[in-house]
This record gives C-alpha cells, sequence and structure tokens, in this order.
C-alpha cells in the first residue's frame, strides 16, 4: 500500500508538471499566435490601400472622419467601438505624405524603418515598434505595401495597428486557457481521491481486517462502501476467514470433546457391566448413582459446548440495547440465590444505583452467572460471595469476590482457556468451559476478563467494560 501510494503520488507530480509546461507554454505562445492571425489581415489591409493608391485615388478620404464613427460589434466577449487600424503614405524615397494618425510627421523620412525600407526594395517589409520605451503594452504593429506605377515601386502605404487593441482577445483566451487547464486539472485529482476513497481506503481496512484475524482478534467485517470490487473482496474475505475459522474450530472441538468424554463414558460403561453381576441393592443403588452423575456431567459438558460455540460464532456483539447493569446483576444475583443457600454460601452485592449500560443484558447475565456459580462452588460453607460493580477512568468493572482458598498463580494464567478447569477438593473436576464462556461475553462488548487471588485470600474474578458502550 505504501509503495502505491508512492507510486499515485509521484505520477500526480509528474502530471501536475506536465500540465504546468503544457499551461505555460499555452500562454507564452497564445499572445504570438495572435498578433500573428492580426499581421495577416494588417497585410490584407495594406494591400487594398496600396492598389487604392496606385488608381490615383486620395488616401486621406479613406480616413476623413472615421475617429468619429460610431458603432459597436462583440467579437466573443470583446466589445468593439472604434477603427483600431491606421496607416501612412510615403514616396519612394520614404518621405512621409500623409499620415492618419500622427500629421504632424508629414515630410519626415521614414526610410530607415524596417516596413518602408524593405518594402520600396520590393521585400515584405513589417516591424513592431514602442511609443513609449518602458511600456511594453505601447506597442505598435506595421505592415508596408510598394505602390506601383508602370512597374517601378513610387511609394509605400503601411498599416498600423495598436497591440492593446489585440490584448483583449488574448487575456480572454487566457482566462478560457487556465479554465480549461484548471478544470482537466481539478478533475484528475477527484479521479485521484475517489480512488484513494472507493479503492485503497477499503483495501487499507481490509488489510487491518486481515490483519485482526491473524492476530485472533474478535472483529466484524468492515464497511467498505458500496465499491462492487471491494465488496467483493471483503465478502470474499470473510467468508474464508470463516470457512477456515469453522473447519480449526471443529477440528479443535472435536478432538478436546472426545478427550472429555472418555472419562464419563468409561464411567458409565464400568458401572454399567458391573450392574450384570450379583451384587448387593446398596452396591446396585451407588453404581446407579455413579451413571446418573457422568451422564448429568456429559450433559452438562454438551450444553456448555453449544452455548460457547454459538457465542464465538459471532463476530461482533449482536441484539444490543440500552439497560440498567445494576437491575442485570440484581437478576444474576436472585437466580443463584438458591445455588448459595444450597451450599450454605451468602450472596452479597455492592451495586450503584441505576447504571445504564448499552449492550447484550442476557449474555452479560450469563457471564455473571458463571462467575457466580464458580464462586459459591469454591467459597466454605458460612462464606460469603460478593457482586460489586465500580465505574472509574471510563471503564465499569463487575467484580465476583469469594473467601475460598483462592487460586495458583498458574492456573490464574490459564483460567480463561476453553476445557482448563482446576478441581475442588473433594469435588468433581469441572468441564472448563464456564470461563471461557465468560471471556468470550466480555470481549465481545469489547472488554475484558482477569482472576486473581489478593495474599491468597479468596479469589477475585472481574469483567471489565468500556464505558464507550454507555449511551447518555
Amino acid at each position: 500500500m505504501r509503495l502505491t501510494r508512492v507510486t499515485l503520488f509521484l505520477i500526480t507530480l509528474i502530471m501536475g508538471l506536465g500540465f504546468y509546461r503544457l499551461t505555460d507554454y499555452l500562454l507564452e505562445d497564445l499572445e504570438s499566435q495572435t498578433l500573428q492571425a492580426t499581421e495577416e489581415s494588417m497585410i490584407d489591409s495594406a494591400q487594398l490601400l496600396a492598389n487604392y493608391v496606385e488608381n490615383e485615388q486620395d488616401l486621406s478620404k479613406i480616413f476623413k472622419g472615421l475617429e468619429d464613427r460610431e458603432f459597436e460589434a462583440r467579437v466573443f466577449s470583446v466589445l468593439k467601438n472604434k477603427v483600431g487600424i491606421n496607416a501612412y503614405l510615403t514616396d519612394k524615397k520614404g518621405i512621409v505624405i500623409f499620415d492618419s494618425l500622427n500629421p504632424d510627421t508629414v515630410g519626415q523620412d521614414f526610410s530607415e524603418w524596417s516596413d518602408v525600407f524593405k518594402t520600396l526594395k520590393g521585400e515584405y517589409g513589417a516591424r513592431s515598434s514602442r511609443l513609449i520605451e518602458e511600456d511594453p503594452s505601447s506597442s505598435v504593429m506595421y505592415v508596408g505595401a510598394p505602390i506601383r506605377r508602370d512597374g517601378q515601386i513610387i511609394g509605400c502605404v503601411s498599416v498600423s495597428k495598436a497591440q492593446r487593441d489585440v490584448l483583449p482577445f488574448v487575456q480572454d483566451r487566457r482566462q478560457t486557457i487556465i479554465w480549461a487547464v484548471a478544470l482537466i486539472g481539478l478533475g484528475i485529482l477527484a479521479l485521484i481521491g475517489a480512488v484513494f476513497i472507493w479503492l485503497f481506503r477499503p483495501v487499507g481496512k481490509l488489510t487491518n481486517y486481515a490483519r485482526a484475524i491473524t492476530r485472533g482478534e474478535r472483529r466484524s467485517k468492515p464497511e467498505v462502501g458500496i465499491g462492487r470490487e471491494v465488496n467483493t473482496l471483503a465478502n470474499a474475505l470473510h467468508d474464508m476467514r470463516e470457512s477456515l475459522e469453522g473447519r480449526q474450530y471443529a477440528e479443535r472441538y472435536i478432538q478436546t470433546l472426545t478427550h472429555e468424554l472418555k472419562s464419563p463414558l468409561a464411567a458409565i460403561q464400568g458401572a454399567a457391566e458391573l450392574l450384570n453381576e450379583d451384587m448387593p441393592q446398596a452396591d446396585r443403588a451407588r453404581f446407579v448413582g455413579n451413571i446418573r452423575s457422568q451422564t448429568k456431567r456429559c450433559e452438562d459438558l454438551i450444553h456448555r459446548l453449544l452455548e460457547l460455540s454459538a457465542l464465538e460464532a459471532q463476530t461482533h456483539l449482536e441484539d444490543s440495547h440500552p439497560f440498567d447493569l445494576t437491575a442485570c446483576c440484581q437478576k444474576s444475583l436472585n437466580e443463584m440465590k438458591a445455588l448459595a443457600e444450597a451450599s450454605e454460601v451468602t450472596l452479597a452485592s455492592e451495586l450503584p444505583e441505576p447504571l445504564p449500560f448499552f449492550g447484550n443484558e442476557p449474555l452479560l447475565k450469563s457471564a455473571l452467572n458463571h462467575l457466580l456459580q464458580n464462586a459459591i462452588q469454591f467459597s466454605p460453607k458460612g462464606g460469603t460471595v460478593t457482586l460489586s460493580a465500580t465505574a472509574k477512568d471510563d471503564k465499569i468493572t463487575l467484580e465476583v469476590s469469594d473467601e475460598g482458598p483462592g487460586i495458583e498463580a498458574f492456573a490464574a494464567e490459564r483460567a480463561f482457556e476453553r476445557f482448563y478447569s482446576f478441581r475442588k477438593e473433594n469435588s468433581a473436576k469441572g468441564n472448563g468451559l464456564g470461563l471461557a464462556f465468560v471471556k468470550e461475553v466480555a470481549e465481545l462488548h469489547q472488554g475484558s476478563v482477569s482472576i486473581s487471588s489478593p495474599e491468597n485470600s479468596g479469589t477475585q474474578a472481574s469483567i471489565t467494560l468500556p464505558l464507550a458502550s454507555l449511551k447518555n
């Protein structure tokens, strides 16, 4: 992606330089092209006036009253309302005979001017001279035409036109070129921006999504816009993830489930074989009870496994809604009350007044039930299990603590792994799925879990949830 961005930047830079050079060339060449076109029309005018003089006509009659002539002609966006062409006439020695613009020049020698000098020699004569040397806009263009009689050049008619009459057309075309180039440039920039927004930005999201999957993070399929190509890629990546995860998930769980079911099934099989033999009624009842307990263990294992697998299949939190987290904790305490009384354990709570939260209430209540059930199971008779909730530093912490023997450090590190369990003295081994369920619920809420034994005095298991899930 970084190489692609650099490449696009270089392409944009090259195109920008190209557009700048093209614009500079067009603007630089625009004035000369316009003046060339003007010069071409001045040649025609000079030849017409020369032909007029050759027919023994008075040139002054053409320009008489021309300055007072009123008219309006709009050439594209330029308004023209006066004649911008003048002329002067010289004899064969270059002496001015008539000047429509400046009569004071009559009698002066113009034979050294390029337009007169070359024309009298029979060549094409033209020049451009400034009226004010320091002012480029004061330039005037001159084009000469020879006056012939009996095949001999006897004079010169030179037509003049001020360049400032042409400059409005140059300026107008200049603005048109600048606007056209600017619009094309903006279009290209918009196209590049669209490529980044519609293609590279979604691809970046999908790259982060793939990396998150590689790290084992739970993340839903990112929103990549409406582009067909990127959505096809996103769906394909998501389907591939689900397919691979499903295959790995099934293989891992089948192996673990087979291992976990070996022990209870072997106990059931052994008890069933012994029931076929003659034995005292008390022994028979004991073996039947063993079969029932092991069957219950298998049933509980399968139920928990189905519950956990359904939860792990969720890529994001579903069925979220606002609810009172304090009320949710109280419901969990009420559901665990019967189990606590049977185990001679007291349930206590340290809960704030209504604590609004946004999430999945049934899942959080089930997670609290698992923590309370574990705490009750590992609490001594007469002990107390406390459920507390605290809000601090933009986080909410739900904590379940007991007064049991505590948990060893090595066991705390693996407590939330699937199928990892530790046996309480004189009790059956757990299935190792309860705390894994709690971890899944917390991660779906963008939270975390922890378990520890402070100073080997009881166990504290907590769920930490971000307050970002709160909706005021």
